[in-house]
């Protein structure tokens, strides 16, 4: 039952994969792919404590998830989780629509934000043992 679930949380991380590596490159859906990144790690996140807790909060924000993992995840630049998680938050809201300091994230931004998911998909699959295929 367990292993379920984990695996619904990595297929649903990678689903977020798959749609950002088809809107990758449409600077009009730049916003899209950074919110679509967020929902990627939140789920390699969850997908991770699910395997090592007996209780995943119900929680959107990366940074609690990730000091719950942080034992078993080293991820070197936080500065990305802080600003995927802004995003993430000011998406919901039409006035701030996934805006980062200084403005609209550039294609240059979602190239970084969809290898960093990427990369955290990577690692917590490895961590958990669950062949990516």
């Amino acid at each position: 039952m367990k292993e379920n679930i984990i695996k619904d949380w990595l297929r649903s991380s990678y689903s977020d994969l798959v749609l950002i590596e088809e809107i990758l490159g449409n600077d009009f859906l730049a916003h899209m792919v950074a919110f679509h990144a967020q929902q990627s790690i939140e789920e390699s996140f969850k997908a991770l404590m699910e395997s090592k807790f007996d209780n995943v909060p119900k929680i959107h924000s990366l940074n609690r998830p990730y000091k719950m993992v942080s034992s078993f995840l080293t991820i070197n630049n936080l500065v990305e989780i802080n600003k995927l998680d802004k995003l993430y938050i000011d998406s919901r809201y039409p006035v701030d629509f996934g805006l980062l300091p200084d403005g609209k994230p550039s294609l240059d931004d979602t190239k970084r934000f969809y290898d960093f998911a990427a990369d955290i998909f990577d690692k917590v699959c490895n961590i958990i043992n669950i062949d990516k295929s």
